[in-house]
């Protein structure tokens, strides 16, 4: 089989536009745009712990403030 001749002139394979006009009309938002990029990890807590802290948020200040108190892994 005959390979297609190049257009020597461009350096473009036949068939390729230089610019192509695209209708951005037409164009449909992302879905996966507002996806988060990493799944939160679920930790299941104690009944006892639960009934202390509220939230996540009360949780994670907890264990932030925990995590400055021990020595920096090396």
């Amino acid at each position: 089989m005959k390979k297609p001749a190049k257009d020597s002139s461009t350096g473009r394979s036949p068939g390729l536009e230089f610019e192509y006009r695209l209708d951005y009309s037409k164009a449909k938002p992302n879905r996966f745009a507002g996806r988060p990029r990493v799944e939160p990890l679920v930790i299941v807590l104690a009944a006892d712990v639960a009934k202390v802290f509220n939230d996540g948020e009360s949780v994670n200040a907890v264990l932030r403030a925990i995590m400055k108190a021990l020595p920096p892994n090396s």
